[in-house]
């Protein structure tokens, strides 16, 4: 791997791909910038942005408004040195500042690096060190954690890191940038001049860098063009028909490619507004979807269900979503049925990871409840292929492995500790392989039955989807995941690791209860452990990594005991 920043500023997709995206429709020739432009020309006291943030309250911001703040953030970022190709990271709640942060960095040609909340110091400080960034722009402290003083203590490793930014609700130290003082505090933007050479909007350079969280392999640097975003924000967007009446509000954090989707991307496409809140509190979210009239409403299942079951609790009048988005880990069958029941409207299940934005989704004419058969089919910038190792017909126990291309895919992947570079189009013709087993769903879409990683069996898999998914079912079991074992003989067999729901289940109740759901008998966990919690990351995918280490080692951390 050359030097980081020649990488950034040099790599491109082809000429090639450039013209055949394009004349698609899937790539265009400009970015998010010309969009936030326009809605500032057309509806400029619309509102952009509603940022709830804990003990502070509510923010509105109009187009005009946030636009403003766009170009005051990116002529903070100039007096920084900071230009084409170099890098700012940042490490930030769920605040308004970070879709500003992202666009401003847009506007000075840098490449910006969202990293989640939950990253620790050391994965941050390689992040840091692997991309060279010049610039770090972090809180001074986030619930218990003191952000600002783990990076200051990192910063003599870090020769390229030029300018420690900090959000503080008070002083900060001479030597960081207080962000307030600096970023908001001088309306720059109406100063002329104040970013003398800034080159013109560039879609399909590298923009973005988000990081996987290594969950099963080396984390990987994901990197993105605006117009691979583009493809995947354009897709749903189109096919929605959604427009400058909608608001946008997700569960997960706008430094995943969720939440950066969803609550930055997408909105800002169509003329809508990003509904934003810094702290997860289910009932609290409710609140705020139903206060701010939200229309679009996407996360994580875990989280979604955790709004569905508190809105069964005390329902909201006002809460009347048109559209309800979950996926990115097993969507339960009884989420599938209980939003209907809870808003009227049919789940939308979708599969996409940090590497494909060009998700899949399913539609408005799919069959009632088809999200627990189905995760969608692609839109325009997304191609499928379904490979598999035999010429029998694919099923859940005999699935492909799942290969994507198109303009929604990633222009490359690099090792955050090796370096290793991987540039999309460069391999297999520019097929990408997710890692992901699946099948097609018969209706030109697929469905997901786990990760090669979590697979389960020989010859004949588990469908591991299918099996947790009947076990969520049953009234013992608040939340379960399959992972494999091996028995005396080399057998690969499934646990089951359960945390307990109404009353503490049992190995043969729950075998007794998928043979009454008629569940062949060797899908069925032969091993059950019990747990008072699933170990998840910050996106709500359990960590498989850890149970299976845990089960293998006959040990397990967190084990209830009965």
């Amino acid at each position: 791997m050359g030097s980081v920043k020649m990488i950034l500023s040099e790599l491109r997709p082809s000429e090639d791909a450039v013209r055949k995206y394009r004349a698609a429709g899937v790539w265009r020739n400009e970015g998010p910038l010309a969009d936030l432009q326009k809605w500032r020309d057309e509806t400029p006291e619309a509102i952009a942005v509603i940022a709830y943030r804990a003990g502070t309250g509510v923010r509105r911001l109009t187009y005009r408004e946030f636009g403003d703040y766009v170009e005051r953030f990116a002529a903070a970022l100039h007096e920084l040195n900071v230009g084409p190709g170099q890098v700012v990271a940042m490490q930030l709640p769920n605040w308004w500042e970070v879709s500003a942060l992202l666009l401003a960095c847009a506007r000075v040609g840098a490449v910006v690096a969202p990293v989640m909340m939950s990253i620790g110091p050391r994965e941050l400080e390689r992040i840091l060190s692997r991309l060279d960034a010049g610039v770090c722009v972090t809180v001074d402290q986030w619930g218990d954690v003191r952000y600002a003083d783990a990076v200051a203590e990192m910063a003599p490793r870090l020769p390229k890191l030029r300018h420690r930014v900090v959000i503080s609700g008070g002083n900060t130290s001479e030597d960081v940038v207080n962000f307030g003082r600096h970023f908001e505090d001088t309306p720059r933007e109406r100063q002329p001049g104040t970013l003398p050479g800034v080159p013109a909007e560039d879609p399909d350079r590298v923009a973005v860098v988000l990081f996987t969280s290594g969950t099963s392999g080396e984390p990987k640097g994901v990197l993105h063009t605006f117009n691979t975003l583009y493809a995947g924000a354009s897709a749903i967007a189109h096919a929605e028909g959604l427009d400058t009446r909608d608001r946008f509000f997700t569960t997960q954090a706008l430094t995943h490619i969720f939440g950066l989707m969803y609550n930055i991307m997408i909105p800002l496409l169509v003329g809508g507004a990003s509904v934003l809140s810094d702290v997860w509190d289910p009932k609290g979210a409710l609140d705020i979807v139903a206060e701010s009239e939200t229309t679009v409403l996407a996360g994580a299942p875990p989280f979604v269900t955790a709004l569905v079951t508190a809105a069964q609790v005390e329902p909201r009048s006002a809460l009347s979503p048109r559209m309800v988005l979950s996926g990115a880990t097993t969507v339960p069958g009884q989420l599938v049925a209980s939003v209907p029941q809870t808003w009227g409207v049919p789940l939308r299940t979708l599969w996409g990871m940090t590497e494909v934005p060009g998700h899949t989704w399913t539609r408005r004419d799919d069959p009632p409840l088809w999200g627990s058969q189905s995760d969608g089919k692609p839109g325009a910038g997304l191609e499928l292929d379904f490979r598999s190792d035999t010429d029998t017909p694919l099923t859940a126990e005999q699935p492909a492995r799942l290969f994507v291309r198109g303009g929604g895919v990633c222009l490359a992947t690099f090792g955050r500790d090796s370096g290793r570079l991987r540039v999309t189009a460069d391999v297999d013709d520019g097929w990408y392989d997710t890692g992901d087993l699946a099948i097609p769903d018969g209706r030109g879409g697929l469905r997901i039955i786990g990760r090669t990683a979590d697979r389960i069996g020989g010859s004949f898999m588990i469908p591991i989807n299918d099996v947790e998914t009947e076990l969520l079912a049953h009234s013992d079991v608040h939340d379960v995941a399959l992972v494999g074992y091996l028995d005396d003989r080399g057998n690969e067999l499934a646990c089951a690791v359960v945390v307990p729901g109404a009353a503490t289940p049992t190995l043969a109740g729950l075998r007794e209860f998928l043979t009454a759901r008629g569940m062949t008998e060797w899908y069925q966990p032969s091993r059950l452990e019990l747990v008072t919690e699933l170990p998840r990351n910050a996106t709500g995918k359990v960590r498989k990594d850890l149970l299976r280490s845990q089960v293998k080692d006959g040990r397990m951390v967190d084990q209830l005991t009965v």
